[in-house]
């Protein structure tokens, strides 16, 4: 962002407390904590549970805050040190609603296109390949890490430059009407759904309450948008359906990445689409296309694949609108082809040609906690997929880990999974079940809803010796640190609450 204080008072409607030297004065980043405070940021005061950001106002301004946002007369330190810098003191009502304000302002300076992506598992990784893409022939801004919530959504927009090619938002939601909320200052053009799944059923009650909520994104899209669903997810009909993407003039491209995509798009692609052009129909007449064919999983479980385009105008490097390149990922597990194929779809849409979508894709590698493979000193194989968990993604993990070729004994390390509500116990139970299929050696569940996933995985034939049951992380790793050797393979994971990535700290250290 490029604001000038006098624009952030007319964004904000705040009242001016302290006057800056220069209220033509930029503002070029965004913090509300002081420790990051630099040269040209906005500090915005947030107030917390455990400290309010109103007693460090000082702080930030003498560490080259040029303005700062605060909901509360400042005291008479922060204002002496407002006046000395030259530095500005704007009072709002909320200064959290102030930067919802902020971002709406300066969306309307953006230039590139606005891309919004949600889903239940693995929009942090399709973010990351969306952005790795897209940023081979354009200026891109996205999300960093995952901050796809009410603070994390403007603070996007307010990263990006008014130049950006393209700004790449992703979106979390704990509850319908949430997305539709934030789109209503980002304005995405174009909608990505990676999936429907069991995230948040606690909340929504059902998968199709939680599509409802997904699909808040592709309802908020404007007539010649684009929106990008996943064709392997059952409910990818319902959205779009549910959207009226079609009678509202928006396009749609359909990305799959699963095994069955080659017969599915065989049937569909073309003129042979007139059958399903219709009501409940994943795919239909008109729809680009993108999918993947003849996926193989090396040793390590990272995935070769053809990559394959349809419908799409030619590029330069066509002359027909049927096309596919080979590609090679170094992230690991079959759910990733999914992943890269949402990626490839939105590359080929800004009209990138498939060669330099499948180096992209081939150089990305994984964010710290999402299916990280470290090598210790010791000769250990840590898999850090700590970051968060569902019974989707479970089952995504212990397939690739399934998959690692190691010397040693493969050992699960996995927690309790947040959120899940009705069907918790089940979704726990089918972890356990899973995990057995896998072949795990050991199997060490941590937190009391995992205990459901022990009991699921001895009566799936998992040997009970073979199973343990501890109360916390710090269990986990007393547990689990002397025990691993040279050889051995670790997989750790588990919903963020639970804190396992202690348990990847302690293994690796």
């Amino acid at each position: 962002m490029r604001l000038s204080i006098a624009e952030i008072i007319e964004a904000t409607s705040g009242e001016t407390v302290v006057a800056p030297s220069d209220i033509e004065t930029a503002a070029t980043d965004l913090v509300w904590d002081s420790r990051e405070a630099g040269a040209g940021c906005l500090y915005a005061a947030l107030p917390g549970e455990r400290v309010d950001g109103h007693a460090f106002v000082a702080a930030a301004i003498r560490s080259g805050a040029v303005c700062a946002l605060v909901a509360q007369d400042p005291d008479p330190d922060a204002a002496d040190a407002a006046r000395e810098a030259g530095a500005a003191i704007v009072k709002v009502s909320d200064t959290q609603q102030a930067l919802v304000d902020l971002a709406r302002f300066w969306r309307g300076k953006l230039g590139g296109r606005v891309i919004g992506l949600t889903g239940s598992s693995g929009k942090t990784t399709t973010k990351n390949l969306v952005r790795d893409v897209l940023s081979a022939g354009f200026s891109v801004t996205a999300t960093s890490g995952n901050q796809n919530n009410e603070l994390g959504v403007p603070k996007t927009v307010l990263s990006a430059s008014a130049d950006d090619g393209a700004v790449v938002v992703e979106m979390g939601m704990r509850g319908m009407g949430q997305i539709e909320q934030l789109c209503g200052y980002v304005r995405p053009e174009w909608g990505i759904i990676v999936n429907v799944g069991t995230s948040h059923m606690e909340l929504l009650g059902s998968r199709e309450n939680i599509a409802r909520a997904k699909a808040e994104l592709l309802e908020a899209l404007p007539a010649g948008g684009c929106a990008f669903i996943n064709g392997a997810d059952d409910y990818a009909a319902f959205a779009r359906d549910h959207a009226r993407l079609r009678e509202r003039g928006v396009k749609v491209v359909v990305f799959d990445g699963s095994p069955e995509a080659a017969g599915r798009m065989d049937v569909l692609k073309g003129a042979r689409l007139a059958d399903a052009d219709e009501q409940g129909a994943a795919v239909r007449r008109g729809d680009r296309l993108v999918w993947a064919e003849d996926i193989v999983l090396d040793g390590e479980g990272r995935a070769t694949f053809k990559l394959c385009a349809a419908n799409f105008p030619p590029t330069s490097e066509t002359e027909s609108e049927a096309e596919s390149a080979e590609c090679a990922l170094s992230l690991r597990g079959l759910h990733n082809v999914g992943n890269a194929c949402a990626a490839a779809a939105v590359g080929r849409a800004m009209g990138m040609p498939l060669s330099a979508i499948v180096a992209a894709l081939g150089a990305a590698q994984p964010e710290s906690g999402r299916a990280q493979v470290l090598r210790t000193a010791a000769g250990v194989t840590v898999v850090d997929d700590s970051y968060n968990a569902n019974p989707d993604s479970m089952r995504a993990s212990l397939s690739t880990f399934a998959a690692l070729g190691v010397e040693g004994r493969k050992i699960a390390i996995l927690g309790d999974m947040g959120e899940l509500g009705p069907i918790s116990e089940e979704g726990h139970a089918r972890v356990g079940a899973d995990a057995a299929a896998a072949g795990v050696d050991l199997l060490v569940c941590v937190g009391p809803l995992s205990r459901g996933t022990a009991r699921a995985a001895e009566e799936a034939g998992l040997a009970a010796d073979r199973i343990v049951c501890v109360d916390d992380a710090a269990a986990a790793l007393a547990y689990a640190r002397p025990l691993v050797d040279r050889g051995d393979a670790v997989l750790v994971k588990a919903s963020h609450s639970v804190g396992l990535e202690r348990v990847v700290e302690g293994l690796v250290d």
